[in-house]
């Protein structure tokens, strides 16, 4: 049996399907069946969630070194074998199935992750349409939350990045079409998730305070951008780009006192634990380093 026998259809959608083994890998590792959530082994666990990461089979000796890289390659395969015997077959489903040279997760098993990066590149290749409110409330939810975020191991941080970056993508670009069409209840919501997620990502932060000057909040505006001034001297040292600047031209001439305000004595409280310099001047004056864009 080859390879190509196991890969994925890209087309095929596996998470719409009607079974009733769900797999959660976004927020934390959790098995259900039905309404049950299904006890995983920790040991099982590494290995459905590292089967279920991949968009087709994988060979079995690839599966034990990576998720035994310190152990010789026959004990390797020993705990893969011992991993496998301890994944649970619910209703007589067993989640992993195996040839000889293969895994591959059961095709019945619906996984959070996959759904979620489908609909992420459907938003950002603008397929979606975004027409109700909730259908994007539903988004907002898949979007919010990291993969595994209590897991450290070495395989699994290229797929953190990568979709932490996807989502934020996501989000960004849910804010500006909400944006767009006048939407911006929803769209603050959307912007405040990617800020939330990464607070010194000033692309979010752009898309925040575009929401704010597009509903006529220039208040608002100011406040968001002299809250992320302080946090991005703080941490950076560094001042917002000329295309944040930009965003404000409309509001007041006078980004120089903006600045000044952002970064003197009378810092004011911000939500962001990072930012704990109240009342005293902080590390790194607005004369850092700008950030280019």
């Amino acid at each position: 049996m080859t390879e190509q026998v196991f890969a994925m259809d890209s087309s095929a959608q596996p998470f719409e399907n009607n079974s009733s083994l769900c797999l959660s890998l976004i927020r934390g590792f959790e098995l259900r069946s039905g309404e049950s959530v299904v006890q995983v082994a920790p040991s099982a666990q590494r290995l459905v969630a590292f089967v279920a990461l991949q968009d087709r089979a994988v060979r079995r000796l690839h599966a034990s070194g990576v998720l035994w890289t310190d152990a010789p390659e026959q004990r390797a395969n020993s705990s893969l074998r011992s991993a496998l015997w301890r994944t649970p077959s619910p209703d007589g489903r067993p989640l992993i199935q195996a040839s000889s040279t293969h895994l591959w997760l059961n095709p019945a098993v619906t996984v959070d992750f996959r759904e979620t990066v489908s609909r992420a590149l459907s938003v950002l290749d603008r397929e979606d349409g975004l027409q109700s409110a909730d259908h994007l409330r539903g988004q907002l939810c898949q979007f919010g939350d990291d993969l595994l975020p209590d897991w450290y191991d070495d395989w699994l941080l290229g797929q953190q990045e990568r979709f932490r970056q996807l989502r934020l993508h996501a989000l960004e670009a849910i804010c500006g079409h909400l944006t767009d069409l006048g939407r911006y209840a929803l769209a603050l919501e959307a912007g405040l998730a990617a800020v939330a997620c990464e607070p010194l990502r000033e692309s979010a932060q752009r898309q925040v305070i575009r929401v704010h000057l597009k509903e006529g909040n220039a208040a608002e505006a100011l406040r968001q951008y002299r809250s992320y001034a302080r946090l991005l001297a703080a941490e950076l040292g560094a001042r917002p780009s000329r295309s944040m600047d930009r965003l404000l031209e409309g509001v007041t001439g006078n980004l120089a006192a903006v600045r000044h305000k952002s970064s003197g004595f009378d810092m004011v409280h911000t939500d962001h634990p990072a930012v704990t310099h109240r009342g005293r001047r902080p590390p790194v004056h607005s004369t850092g380093p700008r950030l280019t864009g």
